[in-house]
């Protein structure tokens, strides 16, 4: 069964499962988010509220989002290529969805550690 994600502002409300999120980014007191079905939507949200609300919100997929650096929360279930060089990371099912970020190579680091250690 899946999860929803509620972000409620004083103007507007928005409701999505947990699977079709993809990443966040943001810019400033800006969050956008990016979904499976190829849309996206802007809150006025800082990222560290959606950081929030997707660890109190999301009991059982919560653990699926990883903070990358100060702009940038991602859905592991969707990393399927790291390259620390180039900064590159990207997130794909492996059919229609491909999206091609770019991060630290610190922040990348991490994130490449972190999916080795949940392999052994």
């Amino acid at each position: 069964m899946s999860e929803y994600l509620v972000i409620s502002t004083s103007i507007d409300l928005m409701r999505v499962a947990s699977e079709d999120i993809v990443y966040v980014s943001s810019d400033g007191n800006y969050s956008s988010f990016v979904f499976t079905y190829g849309g996206s939507r802007v809150v006025t949200v800082q990222l560290g509220q959606v950081e929030r609300l997707l660890s109190e919100q999301l009991t059982h997929s919560g653990a699926d989002f990883i903070r990358i650096g100060k702009s940038l929360i991602i859905n592991r279930n969707f990393i399927s290529y790291i390259n620390l060089p180039k900064q590159q990371l990207v997130l794909s099912d492996g059919h229609a969805i491909s999206h091609n970020l770019s991060a630290s190579k610190e922040a990348l680091k991490r994130l490449k550690e972190l999916i080795e250690k949940g392999l052994k």
